[in-house]
């Protein structure tokens, strides 16, 4: 099948749009923001809809809708972005809406939960589209990795669900999902600061009782990159804090008092190694929890992930601002306030031969030694 995309999900005029989980009709919105909700528990997190006639809310209900759309596409400010457009042949969106209208015509797929969107009138089922079945061409990571423009001869190995899979992956670092042997690994380049980084966090949180996403050294096209596999399936799926926060939003709960509530083990183990290492980049995409897809209940904080930018801030013992609540805290006080209340979850030593930089070796160790006397 060659690269067409769904013309009809990108034409200006649609009569209705079925957001579906898995094979379940959760609910329908037609082109005038009335909608029908079938299951109010199946719903995204972060998309809020309500039936009803009056004009704010039918305004309401598509602006929501692009905006969920549009959050499964990649942001422009991802390196390679572009070119990653241009391979699918899709014009550089700058709304909400046409960057929906982009991930409707894929099905709105992707490779952190099971939700997608079906148009009118189709027959297809998730079965015949779910990317976890079906093979992503590993030649779609030669644009989402290194930037390469499709040509001639690899375009006619790529159809929309090639795509899907990367340009619904956030962050801005190239990264690209290959499959092996009938399981996805996703593979992050940067320059060899971001890569290392993130290897050495790996090595040092595995030393740690804190669960984590391991990242071994690869290479892909001469290149050095992070390698790492796959967290979630067709059972489980991932939500991110940032639209848990809509949802503690639309539902007047407190964000922080929620994740407490939910799992505050895991949550005080985030903010110790986010310290240790100098994570400046624990932004509420990059962190969040579990989902259970058979039911869509929340299960746990997922495991922590995405270290490229490790001790960067690492020049004092401070620490930088702890990015997980919206408390005025330091990286610092936070993992104390942490160790007082869990203790220091080291189970073996971390080793000075992983360190390339003595710098880096040293705070390190200072900061693990401001932990080890606030846990006494």
């Amino acid at each position: 099948m060659s690269l067409v995309f769904n013309r009809n999900a990108l034409a200006k005029g649609w009569t209705r749009y079925y957001i579906m989980h898995k094979n379940r009709r959760v609910a329908t919105i037609r082109e005038d923001g009335t909608c029908t909700v079938y299951y109010k528990s199946f719903l995204p997190f972060n998309l809020w809809m309500e039936e009803g006639d009056d004009m704010n809310v039918r305004l309401n209900n598509l602006n929501n809708f692009y905006y969920w759309c549009a959050s499964r596409v990649l942001t422009l400010d991802r390196q390679y972005a572009k070119e990653i457009m241009n391979a699918i042949g899709a014009s550089q969106a700058t709304t909400d809406r046409d960057r929906a209208l982009i991930a409707i015509s894929y099905h709105a797929l992707s490779l952190t939960d099971v939700y997608w969107i079906a148009t009118n009138n189709e027959k297809t089922r998730f079965e015949d589209i779910s990317l976890y079945r079906h093979s992503l061409s590993n030649s779609f990571a030669d644009v989402s990795l290194c930037g390469k423009q499709i040509t001639a001869q690899n375009e006619e190995l790529l159809v929309n669900e090639d795509a899907a899979g990367d340009i619904a992956t956030n962050g801005v670092a190239p990264k690209a999902w290959i499959r092996k042997k009938d399981k996805f690994y996703l593979m992050k380049d940067g320059d060899e600061r971001d890569v290392d980084a993130e290897l050495l966090a790996s090595k040092i949180m595995d030393c740690f009782d804190i669960e984590h996403v391991a990242y071994t050294a690869d290479c892909f096209d001469n290149r050095k990159v992070s390698k790492s596999e796959i967290i979630t399936s067709e059972e489980r799926s991932i939500v991110a804090m940032e639209y848990i926060d809509i949802y503690c939003a639309n539902h007047n709960l407190d964000t922080d008092e929620f994740v407490l509530k939910k799992d505050a083990h895991a949550y005080y183990r985030m903010n110790i190694i986010d310290y240790l290492i100098g994570n400046s980049d624990r932004h509420w995409g990059n962190w969040g929890f579990f989902v259970d897809n058979s039911n869509n209940k929340l299960l746990k904080l997922y495991p922590l992930m995405d270290f490229n930018k490790a001790f960067t801030n690492y020049d004092t013992t401070e620490g930088g601002k702890c990015q997980t609540t919206r408390r005025r805290l330091t990286q610092k006080e936070a993992a104390i306030e942490a160790v007082k209340k869990i203790g220091l979850p080291q189970n073996s030593a971390v080793k000075r031969v992983w360190f390339a930089d003595d710098a880096i070796y040293n705070m390190f160790e200072a900061r693990l030694s401001i932990l080890k006397e606030a846990s006494q």
